[in-house]
């Protein structure tokens, strides 16, 4: 997939600069990162699958969509949706102009304490030096038919 395929900068002015009285404030900006917003959108979920203000990335929770489909993996196993989630983190985090080496947090949400190991060993596979500060939790209820999201907070790489 091309850069240009994967994202769709949209500015948004936020702050005091939006108001017009002069003082500086930064640009909010919606990185489209596909296919994953049309997922979004198909599934009925108000979000954006990653923003940026500055050289600040958000890359929102995500479920594991199934690459072939855009649907939610249903009930894949939970190494499976924990590899498809973090390939997708990857990708956003790409189109707004970042990586895994600047990814500062991870919030992990996950329905079960059993699960911690064998995330650890998935998670040790996308960041294997110096890996971001993290929290890993359980949900007791979840929104759909999965196990795991992530969402993370990094830098631009430049």
């Amino acid at each position: 997939m091309s850069r240009s395929t994967l994202s769709q900068a949209t500015r948004l002015r936020t702050g005091p600069e939006a108001r017009g009285d002069g003082k500086r404030a930064m640009e909010r900006e919606i990185i489209r990162v596909e296919p994953f917003d049309s997922n979004f959108e198909k599934w009925g979920a108000p979000v954006s699958a990653c923003t940026r203000a500055g050289q600040m990335v958000f890359v929102s929770g995500m479920p594991p969509f199934d690459p072939e489909t855009g649907d939610i993996a249903a009930h894949a196993p939970f190494e499976r949706q924990a590899e498809l989630i973090l390939k997708q983190m990857k990708t956003a985090l790409e189109a707004a102009g970042s990586d895994l080496d600047h990814v500062l947090k991870c919030n992990v949400l996950c329905i079960s304490a059993e699960r911690f190991k064998a995330f650890n060993e998935i998670y040790k596979r996308y960041f294997p030096k110096n890996p971001p500060a993290r929290i890993f939790f359980c949900v007791p209820e979840w929104t759909g038919p999965f196990d795991i999201e992530i969402d993370c907070v990094a830098v631009t790489k430049s």
